[in-house]
């Protein structure tokens, strides 16, 4: 008989649930199952992901929410009154269920939250519209009612959840595990539900993909609840039973109430939701009567350019390039976007908060303009493309670095000119590395600190970030103590399974997404986390940066920056004792004596370039000029640090600079011949192979995901271009050779 598993937990019922989202899917897919939900203990952190990862193997994903409802109300916090809460299981029906289901998260975490992040029969009943909702687990109102002999209780609760609901969408949940109490709490259920001649349905309680992994979880169960595994009067599970039942063991469990798991796939047939992608959310923006946002837009950028430019603002070069991005950002609908982030940007400098944007938003001479960069993209040889390719459509994305000191101002104002509803900082999951993996595990299997310190001190870093288990056991002292220490082996075995699974959420420390409607009415919202810091905006998102992104929501990074706050307070005493003004427009960057200080080794406290590492190779190179440290500081990274000191003997005259082929020297002649920034890359793509600038971002970009079967079609392309153009094709393999080892510089 078929079967729809309507409830179920991911990891990201965090340190309850050890279902990872993909494992689950796959698991999904190889029991012959069509059908799936995800209803998370009070929050909707990996709907998305789930819904992604359910279609793309053409499994139908059902969207639902363990909600916890409140003792008495969700306002009320009385220690004695309010600390437990029962669980309801809700599924969105439609759109509009979907919708309240956003509404009933929110509120649960923004309004509620007590313990747990609770809603009361007030606030569901106004926001029961197109959900259907079951009578729980054994945590519930009705089943808590029956097993506490309260049956006058269980009748009026289960009135209520009719009442509200309706008998076409309130269901009777049944479940099996080895709990003595669940055997008469169904048969109780059952003979109750005659009498409303209500629908079951068959549930497993599922926290975790396949029985094997039943460990895990209750390891994650004992992290949680900072408890010993040896301790009897823990929180665990009854037994081994709460994982991805197959059918036929559902089946099995339920053949005398068949009408329960066929109740199951109507229920997954009547939920149809879709969280495909539906468009761009961005923020109205108020521009001047008589102006469109396109023509707003054009004209901020003509003024701009008039000052920056000057005499040469009506050049042909700076004209076309002007027309050239305002036609791609208008066509691509992101007038608005701009018009924001400069209104941002001038109530900054307005107020004397400085600020500075960074990252491929330099390419762009509409930023330029608009005082958003400080660079001159037409000087630096800067593409445009690198920042808005207008063959991949996808949100801009410039990063905003304000002074760490008055950050929050720059918050407050955003909060107050888009509304408080329509402006979130976003959260972050925090997954457990391999260090803190073996320290939770040993911690819980009671294995003292300083024997397991020596375990995970073994595990190496890799840009200042520790590896995998699987790569700590090339060491040869974590090996040794992996094969001669059982206790330890068992340790290792344990946290190398649960590396990568999601542990806590935290605040981004600086994203913030502000959009056109009130934010609830396309996501979820959670209270604020407990690493974030006082600021005026006091929601945060359920779903993190990157799923913003896949729906249409405008972020923006405002990072607080110290070093801006010491320059900006180094020059205030500058301006104190000697009378000159300072800013980022004016400050000196071809002073001889600052780059011989750096050169010297005097490099302590100088943003980027203060770490020993960076110090000794500065000492080496004696910079001339900025072109050199930005060189430098591109260079020092893994990968690229091995041509460092090639730079370095090329710069100084003591190494040839060789080409492969002529045409490339004026591309990399400023960086001795080695592609340094990935600009060069685009540039040669386009010189040598013809590629349109939109194409050879295409290129860039396969080259550092480094994905075979787009470095091939690259390869395929770049060769035929340049050959047409006159090259060897001997050439063409051997350069695109090059920019294939240099992937990692991307």
């Amino acid at each position: 008989m078929s079967f729809a598993h309507l409830h179920v937990h991911t990891e990201y019922s965090l340190l309850d649930g050890f279902s990872n989202i993909k494992k689950l899917i796959k698991r999904v897919k190889e029991l012959n199952m069509e059908h799936v939900a995800i209803t998370d203990h009070g929050t909707m952190f990996g709907v998305i992901d789930f819904y992604k990862a359910a279609k793309a193997e053409n499994i139908k994903p059902i969207i639902g929410l363990e909600a916890y409802m409140a003792a008495r109300t969700m306002k009320d916090k009385d220690s004695k009154l309010d600390r437990s809460s029962s669980h309801l299981l809700l599924l969105a029906e439609n759109e509009t269920g979907y919708k309240n289901l956003l509404k009933i998260a929110s509120a649960a975490q923004m309004e509620g939250f007590y313990y747990y992040p609770r809603i009361d029969h007030e606030f569901l009943a106004a926001h029961a519209e197109g959900l259907i909702a079951t009578s729980g687990c054994m945590s519930a109102e009705i089943p808590r009612s029956l097993l506490n002999e309260k049956p006058e209780e269980a009748v009026k609760k289960w009135d209520w959840y009719s009442e509200v609901f309706g008998r076409d969408n309130f269901f009777v949940e049944l479940q099996q595990h080895n709990i003595k109490e669940i055997t008469d709490l169904n048969k109780q259920l059952l003979s109750l539900g005659a009498r409303y001649d209500a629908r079951f349905i068959a549930t497993n309680d599922v926290h975790y993909v396949n029985q094997a992994d039943a460990r895990l979880q209750d390891i994650l169960l004992a992290i949680q609840t900072n408890s010993q595994l040896n301790d009897p009067d823990r929180m665990k599970m009854s037994d081994d039973s709460y994982y991805l039942r197959s059918p036929l063991e559902m089946n099995k469990l339920f053949s005398e109430v068949p009408d329960a798991l066929s109740n199951t796939l109507l229920i997954a047939e009547r939920c149809n939701v879709d969280l495909g992608f539906k468009g761009y959310h961005l923020p109205e923006f108020t521009v001047p009567e008589g102006y469109t946002p396109e023509t707003y837009l054009r004209a901020l950028c003509q003024a701009g350019a008039k000052i920056k430019f000057k005499e040469d603002a009506t050049s042909q070069k700076v004209q076309e390039r002007l027309d050239y991005e305002l036609s791609v950002v208008h066509t691509m609908g992101f007038d608005a976007y701009f018009l924001i982030v400069w209104d941002l940007c001038t109530f900054a400098r307005e107020h004397e908060i400085w600020y500075n944007a960074r990252g491929s938003a330099a390419g762009s001479i509409i930023a330029y303009t608009l005082d958003i960069t400080r660079v001159d993209p037409l000087a630096h040889d800067l593409i445009f493309e690198r920042f808005l390719n207008p063959g991949r459509v996808s949100m801009p994305d410039i990063d905003l670095d304000f002074r760490d000191d008055r950050r929050s101002e720059m918050l407050e104002y955003t909060a107050r000119k888009y509304g408080d509803d329509k402006v979130a900082q976003i959260i972050t999951f925090g997954t457990m590395g391999s260090k803190a993996a073996l320290r939770d595990v040993a911690r819980v299997m009671e294995i003292p600190l300083p024997e397991i310190d020596k375990v995970a001190k073994l595990v190496p870093f890799v840009s200042g970030r520790a590896t995998t288990m699987k790569d700590a056991m090339e060491i040869v002292d974590f090996k040794k103590i992996y094969d001669t220490q059982p206790h330890l082996r068992e340790v290792i075995d344990i946290a190398a399974r649960m590396e990568g699974t999601v542990r806590n959420a935290g605040t981004h420390a600086a994203g913030v997404v502000i959009s056109d409607k009130p934010i609830m009415d396309y996501l979820p919202l959670h209270r604020p986390t407990s690493n974030s810091e006082e600021t005026p905006i006091k929601s945060v998102t359920q779903f993190e940066m990157g799923i913003l992104d896949s729906l249409g929501m405008l972020k923006v990074d405002f990072l607080g920056l110290i070093t801006l706050t010491v320059m900006a307070r180094a020059c205030d005493m500058i301006f104190k004792r000697h009378g000159i003004k300072f800013d980022l427009n004016n400050i000196p960057i071809d002073d001889p004596k600052s780059f011989k200080l750096m050169g010297d080794g005097n490099t302590a406290g100088v943003f980027q370039v203060e770490g020993g590492g960076m110090t000794r190779w500065l000492v080496q190179m004696k910079p001339k000029n900025l072109d050199n440290i930005i060189a430098m500081v591109a260079l020092y990274r893994p990968g690229p640090m091995a041509f460092i000191p090639d730079y370095i003997s090329r710069m100084h005259g003591e190494s040839e600079v060789e080409y492969r082929h002529p045409a490339m020297e004026p591309i990399f002649k400023d960086t001795f011949g080695i592609p340094v920034y990935q600009e060069q890359l685009m540039r040669a793509a386009v010189e040598l192979a013809g590629y349109t600038p939109s194409e050879s971002d295409e290129l860039r970009k396969a080259i550092s995901k480094k994905k075979k079967e787009d470095i091939d079609k690259h390869r395929a392309k770049f060769v035929k271009g340049a050959v047409e153009k006159g090259m060897e094709q001997s050439t063409a393999d051997a350069i695109y050779m090059d920019w294939e080892e240099f992937a990692v510089w991307i």
